[in-house]
């Protein structure tokens, strides 16, 4: 009875983490597609059912912290990077490991691109796709969880 009380316990749990793993809010570490080096940490959260982000930290020692995003077009215009929402309005898809319709902001060089996420290896990491009209045209970046 032990035994079998054990080992629910440990399928319970085990089925705890797993769920806790199939969305993508939390933080995760940015690695530039281009030169593989840490960039920062962003925070991603869900309000209405749809998912943002925003740049917690710079891993960089070269980013100053109070560089502003000079390059943005919008209502971010010369506002702080860090503490910039830099990803709105990504919906679950059918598939459950898959947000879109969104859009991701690079705030170096003040594009806007449509977004889709990823969640791969069991939602260990994140593929962070950014593209002009097809998801085709675009780059994508591996972010890895840190929590």
């Amino acid at each position: 009875m032990i035994k079998q009380t054990l080992a629910f316990a440990t399928l319970a749990t085990a089925s705890l983490f797993a769920n806790a793993q199939a969305t993508p809010v939390g933080l995760w570490k940015t690695i530039d597609d281009e030169s593989g080096k840490e960039k920062s940490l962003v925070r991603i959260q869900e309000a209405s059912g749809q998912l943002t982000g925003t740049i917690e930290k710079f891993l960089d020692p070269a980013t100053k912290p109070d560089v502003k995003c000079d390059l943005c077009s919008d209502e971010r215009k010369s506002q702080p990077i860090l503490g910039m929402q830099i990803l709105r309005g990504l919906k679950p898809t059918d598939d459950k490991a898959r947000w879109d319709g969104g859009e991701i902001l690079d705030p170096n060089k003040g594009k806007i691109y449509k977004s889709r996420i990823t969640l791969i290896e069991g939602g260990k990491k994140l593929e962070m796709r950014g593209y002009i009209g097809a998801p085709l045209l675009g780059r994508t970046q591996v972010w890895i969880r840190v929590e």
